[in-house]
């Protein structure tokens, strides 16, 4: 018996609160031994996507990759929690076509909500134009139209959108029984 794999994919503004749900999602269901990684697009791009830019190309081919190793972990029975921007639509898509089981978590919080999180100094520096390409502010982000969950992060604690996202995958199958 093995339980059955999918991938979580976590999009959203830089700011909005992707890696700490993803981080409270994995502890949660690593508390009741599921089988789960966590691919961060801040470590990601440390050590599999390293030399990529941000130019959409770069992204895309950063989401390719991270993808593919999604794929990977999904179809050897692990819930994979993926933490990363990805703001084209076209390429969510391609992922989640290659990948099968895969549920889109939209973190969804207002640009000044995400700005006054922004830890990193990040937007201040893209405001300034010393960051060129960063999305929200001078590269777009696309909002998924039909993401299977949306947290609010500018209205719901974290533990509720861990709780949304985890109500979810029951409700969808991923966690109530193995394959």
């Amino acid at each position: 018996m093995q339980q059955q794999g999918v991938t979580v994919w976590f999009t959203g503004l830089s700011g909005a609160g992707k890696t700490t749900i993803s981080t409270a999602l994995y502890q949660a269901l690593l508390a009741q031994s599921f089988k789960v990684e966590i691919l961060d697009g801040d470590t990601v791009r440390q050590h599999l996507t390293k030399g990529l830019g941000f130019s959409k190309a770069d992204r895309d081919e950063n989401i390719r990759r991270i993808g593919f190793v999604a794929q990977l972990l999904t179809r050897n029975g692990v819930i994979v929690l993926v933490s990363a921007i990805s703001p084209y639509r076209e390429i969510r898509e391609e992922v989640r076509s290659k990948i099968g089981n895969f549920v889109e978590v939209y973190v969804n919080a207002p640009l000044t909500v995400c700005e006054s999180r922004d830890v990193k100094g990040l937007y201040r520096k893209a405001r300034a134009g010393e960051i060129k390409h960063f999305t929200g502010i001078d590269d777009p982000y696309e909002v998924p139209p039909n993401a299977e969950v949306e947290c609010k992060t500018d209205q719901e604690t974290i533990e509720e959108s861990v709780a949304k996202v985890f109500t979810s995958l029951q409700q969808l199958g991923y966690l109530n029984h193995l394959v």
